[in-house]
């Protein structure tokens, strides 16, 4: 009797650890499917790639996964693509670079945000960037 009871124990203890798991996985590939999502609107809209972008004070911005952020300055929008996943973005304070070869610019290949290299900007218009937030949410999701 303690042996089946240890038994059917057993099997509950690993069904939850392979549905932690299946969890897991599912909001990795979530994350994966909307960097990738994010790759193909670059793609899809021939968004132009600029060597820097002009900061100042006020600017502020908003991170799309671990790889990308949307920067939104005084005059212009842009994103920020990091080329890999880049862990310390979750707040929303002002940038500040680690890295800066100039104190008026964030310059692509060169700065660095919180430890992660810039790899590459890209213009955006602002249509672009409430599109770019809105990615890998589903429709509705944002209604309370």
């Amino acid at each position: 009797m303690k042996f089946a009871a240890l038994v059917i124990a057993a099997m509950l203890l690993a069904a939850c650890a392979g549905q932690d798991s299946k969890e897991e996985s599912a909001g990795e590939a979530s994350q994966q499917n909307a960097a990738q999502a994010v790759r193909d609107f670059i793609e899809v809209r021939n968004l132009a790639e600029l060597d820097k972008m002009p900061t100042s004070s006020r600017d502020g911005w908003r991170s799309i996964e671990d790889e990308f952020l949307i920067y939104r300055g005084r005059k212009a929008t842009y994103l920020v693509d990091f080329g890999r996943h880049c862990y310390d973005l979750d707040d929303n304070n002002r940038i500040v670079p680690d890295q800066r070869w100039d104190s008026n610019n964030i310059r692509a290949r060169f700065d660095t945000i919180r430890g992660c290299r810039i790899h590459k900007i890209y213009a955006l218009t602002e249509a672009e960037a409430a599109e770019l937030e809105n990615i890998g949410e589903a429709p509705g999701s944002r209604n309370e």
